[in-house]
């Protein structure tokens, strides 16, 4: 059996992707999208739930995020975790969870 490293999520984008281009000529997308759920409570209160996800695209990916995907976007993202870490600029240890976007299906605009 081969297991993968596969996510798929369905969201909004929570702001515009920030486009970078490298100086090898390869461009980088990162935008957040967020994912909502709501339950209800023991005392039949309904509770909205949020969650924000980090995403990075690359190459092409990232070239057709550029091209057509805005703040309040809803889309499908699916790709693969990426776990990272860095050190600031104190010394101190900073751990980063992103998506690396390999597929991106725009579902609709918020006009």
């Amino acid at each position: 059996m081969k297991i993968r490293n596969k996510v798929q999520l369905i969201g909004n984008l929570g702001n515009d992707p920030q486009i970078t281009k490298l100086e090898n000529g390869n461009s980088l997308a990162k935008f957040s999208v967020a994912t909502n759920e709501s339950y209800l409570n023991k005392a039949g209160e309904r509770i909205e739930n949020t969650q924000w996800h980090n995403i990075i695209a690359w190459g092409k990916t990232a070239e057709i995020v550029e091209k057509i995907l805005k703040k309040g976007n809803e889309v499908v993202v699916e790709g693969k975790l990426i776990n990272r870490s860095y050190e600031d600029d104190n010394g101190v240890k900073k751990y980063i969870t992103e998506i690396q976007a390999n597929e991106l299906l725009k579902i609709s605009a918020k006009e």
